[in-house]
């Protein structure tokens, strides 16, 4: 429960980057099933800036959107937009990608700038090393821990819930540590970072079954930035709870669509005369009105509909895998469902 309402878990969060789910309105999110969506602290806090959000009452009102929120601590931006960045043990400068202005990004500061967004849940600021790199993740682990404990002690709203994050990279003794000290603050949940970074997929699926042991089982586990179909059953089958990624709206902007078969390429001459919908058997608005033959003419005639309609598909189509994956393990039957399922979208991933 948060002070926006109830997250029924295991549950993905469509992504708002810059305070908007690409090509979706907070009705259509809503229309959809969407329990919580996710703000991007780095983005904001260059444009329009976070002071500008507090004044406007805070992320909710400001974009119009009622239900809860969960903003990362923009820690991971920082590492992957920013072209020049200074680190050291109290924080980060970096040059921002929009202008070239210089800033500092401190645990404290993180904090500040979560607590004037408003969100629900909010992020511990954390280092992303690089995943293979065992000597500097030894280094930025210790960073990521004692930034952690920074966080906590600034962090000053009692309607916010302040999530840790495990790093560690690959390495097993890493992320073990990392649980057990991460856990040793009493976060009321916690984030696994550093993953769905280019590592091989099954050592993504090793690291969570560590996690999965080493994080107290009566908290959620937050797998960050992770959305294709298959991880997220296989995320849920090793004890994850809340997933995100801008993966649904990014495809949609490609010509790709998901469906239950696997994913489809809507620019394809095939699909010129197709009079189905994109993935028959879907409830969507998308499904339930429109032709492929359609929606591929829009995708080529350049119309924004188009974008829409792919967006809000493919978002109904992971909100939906989640609903259905709740109502399998509360019936005692998601093993069964998600081999069937797996093998069905693909066969080349297993949740067992």
């Amino acid at each position: 429960m948060t002070p926006h309402g109830e997250v029924l878990t295991p549950a993905f969060m469509p992504v708002g980057t810059q305070a908007t789910v690409k090509a979706l309105a907070p009705r259509d999110l809503m229309e959809l099933g969407a329990s919580m969506i996710l703000a991007n602290t780095y983005h904001l806090y260059l444009r329009p800036g976070d002071g500008l959000v507090a004044y406007m009452g805070g992320l909710h009102q400001f974009m119009a959107w009622n239900g809860p929120i969960l903003t990362d601590s923009g820690g991971f931006q920082v590492f992957s937009l920013s072209e020049m960045r200074k680190i050291d043990d109290d924080g980060v400068t970096f040059k921002s990608h929009l202008d070239g202005s210089m800033h500092r990004l401190t645990p404290e500061k993180s904090i500040r700038i979560q607590e004037n967004l408003g969100a629900d849940v909010i992020m511990c600021f954390d280092e992303c090393p690089p995943p293979t790199d065992r000597e500097y993740n030894l280094i930025s682990m210790a960073r990521t821990h004692a930034w952690a404990a920074r966080c906590q002690a600034a962090h000053a709203r009692t309607d916010q819930a302040l999530f840790g994050i495990v790093q560690g990279g690959i390495f097993r003794d890493l992320r073990e540590e990392s649980a057990r000290f991460i856990s040793s603050l009493d976060f009321p949940g916690y984030g696994i970072g550093g993953l769905a970074v280019g590592e091989p997929k099954q050592v993504m699926l090793d690291t969570l079954e560590w996690m999965n042991a080493a994080l107290p089982a009566n908290k959620p586990r937050y797998l960050m930035g992770v959305g294709e179909p298959a991880d997220l059953i296989n995320g849920v089958a090793r004890g994850m709870d809340l997933f995100d990624c801008v993966l649904p709206t990014r495809l949609a902007r490609h010509g790709a669509a998901f469906t239950r078969e696997g994913r489809i390429n809507m620019r394809n001459q095939i699909f010129m005369q197709d009079d189905r919908p994109l993935d028959p058997g879907c409830a969507c608005y998308t499904c339930q009105t429109f032709t492929r033959a359609y929606i591929r003419h829009l995708l080529h005639a350049g119309e924004i509909l188009g974008l829409y309609l792919m967006s809000l598909h493919n978002v109904h189509f992971l909100l939906m895998l989640m609903r259905d994956i709740r109502a399998a393990v509360s019936e005692n039957r998601f093993e069964a469902f998600s081999a069937e399922w797996l093998a069905r979208y693909g066969g080349d991933q297993t949740a067992e």
